[in-house]
C-alpha cells in the first residue's frame, strides 16, 4: 500500500464526506485474540483511521488488499473484490457500513469510486481487417497464395517472440491451468452454457470430458517452468492486418501470463474449424497452414513438450467453436467431429500434429 498521511487523507474524506475533516490519528488493526489455532495468514492489514468531522469525533477503517496468491495476483484482482465489498456490504442486514471505495493515485493521492455504477476501458482506433477475412475467403475455395503463408510465418515469429519472455512467478503458472478449466469464460463455464440435451450433447458426455479434464489439470500444474508471456486469446477475430505482413492485436484476456499451448492452440484450432466447415476435414489450405505453424514453432522454440500439455487448451477451444450459443448455425457433422477431436485429443498422451485428422475421426 502507498504510504498513508494525513495531509493525503484529509482532502479525499472532506471530498466524500461533504464537510472539513481532520485526521487525528492513524494506527495498525490485527487481531489480538486467538482461540486455537492462530491464523497467521491475511488478505491485508486495515488501518484505523481516526478523524473529526462537522465537530465530532469519528472513526473509520481503511482497508486494501496485499497482492498474493488465492486470485489476488493482480491489480485488477484486488480491484474486483474492494469493488465487491463497496456494493455488498450495503445490501446486508447489520453489516458494517461501507463509507467509499477508492483507489491510490500515482503521487499518493486517494481517488473516490463511491459513485460509479460501471467501468470502461478507452484505446486506441486501429486500422485494419480481421485475420477471419482470410480464412473466410479460403474457406470459400480461394487459393492459398504466398501472402497467406507470409502472414501464417509472420504471426508465428511474433508469438515465438512473445513467448520468450519468461514469467517469475511459478504460482501465476497454477493459477492459468486452474481457470483453464473453472474460469467462467473456460472449460467449466463454456459447459455450463450448453443447453442439454442439445443433438448429441448431452449431460454424461460433458461430465465425462469435464472428469478428463480435471485430470489434465493435475498432470500440468506442476509444470511451472513453462510460464510464458501470452495473448490469452489469440484467435482470427482478435488479429488485423494492413498491408502485407503488417499487423496489429486485440482483446489479450485472461492475465499476461500463461502456457504458449494457450496460443498456439488457438489459432491452429481456428485452422482446423474452418477447414472442417468446408470439407469435413483438414486438408488442403487448411492442413498447409496449420502444418506449417506447429512444425515453424517448434522449429523455432524446440519446445517440444508443447505437445505433451496442448490436450486440454484443445478442449477449452473445441468447445467454444461446437458451442451452440456461440455458432447456433454450426452443422451437426461439424460438432461432432470437433467432440470426437477433444475427446482423443484428452486420451492421448502427447499430441500429433500430424493426426489431426486421425483425432477428428476424418
Amino acid at each position: 500500500m502507498p504510504d498513508l498521511s494525513r495531509e493525503k487523507l484529509e482532502p479525499y474524506l472532506s471530498g466524500i464526506l461533504g464537510t472539513p475533516v481532520q485526521v487525528l490519528r492513524l494506527s495498525m488493526l490485527g487481531e489480538r485474540i486467538s482461540a486455537g489455532a492462530v491464523k497467521e495468514y491475511g488478505y491485508g492489514t486495515p488501518v484505523l483511521v481516526e478523524y473529526v468531522a462537522g465537530g465530532l469525533h469519528r472513526k473509520a477503517v481503511l482497508e486494501t488488499i496485499s497482492p498474493g496468491p488465492f486470485g489476488h495476483e493482480h491489480m485488477s484482482d484486488r480491484a474486483q473484490m474492494l469493488l465487491w465489498d463497496y456494493d455488498a456490504f450495503r445490501r446486508l442486514p447489520r453489516h458494517t457500513r461501507p463509507l467509499d471505495v477508492g483507489a491510490f493515485l500515482s503521487q499518493g493521492s486517494l481517488l473516490s469510486l463511491g459513485g460509479a455504477e460501471e467501468f470502461f476501458l478507452l484505446t486506441d482506433y486501429v486500422e485494419g481487417n480481421g485475420y477471419i477475412k482470410d480464412l473466410a475467403r479460403l474457406q470459400d475455395g480461394g487459393a492459398l497464395t504466398e501472402l497467406d503463408l507470409a502472414r501464417a510465418d509472420a504471426l508465428c515469429d511474433y508469438l515465438v517472440d512473445v513467448h520468450r519472455l519468461q514469467g517469475t512467478d511459478p504460482g501465476l503458472y497454477t493459477r492459468r491451468i486452474r481457470e483453464l478449466l473453472g474460469h467462467g469464460e473456460c472449460i467449466m463455464g463454456l459447459m455450463d452454457s450448453y443447453p442439454t440435451p442439445h443433438d448429441f450433447i448431452t449431460a454424461d458426455l460433458l461430465t465425462s470430458i469435464e472428469k478428463r479434464c480435471v485430470e489434465w489439470r493435475w498432470r500440468l500444474k506442476g509444470r511451472t517452468h513453462r510460464l510464458r508471456r501470452v495473448h490469452g486469446d489469440f484467435h482470427p477475430y482478435n488479429i488485423l492486418f494492413r498491408e502485407g505482413t503488417d499487423f496489429s492485436v486485440l482483446d489479450r484476456s485472461r492475465g499476461e501470463w500463461g502456457d504458449p499451448a494457450d496460443d498456439i492452440v488457438s489459432l491452429t484450432g481456428n485452422y482446423l474449424f474452418y477447414s472442417l466447415q468446408r470439407c469435413g476435414r483438414l486438408e488442403g489450405a487448411f492442413e498447409s497452414l496449420f502444418l506449417r505453424f506447429w512444425g515453424r514453432y517448434l522449429e523455432m522454440t524446440g519446445d517440444r513438450e508443447i505437445l505433451e500439455v496442448a490436450a486440454p487448451f484443445y478442449a477449452f477451444r473445441c468447445l467454444v467453436m461446437a458451442s451452440p450459443v456461440w455458432y447456433p448455425s454450426l452443422s451437426v457433422e461439424v460438432r461432432k467431429k470437433l467432440f470426437t477431436f477433444l475427446a482423443a485429443v484428452l486420451e492421448a498422451d502427447s499430441f500429433d500434429p500430424a493426426g489431426a485428422n486421425a483425432y477428428c475421426g476424418a
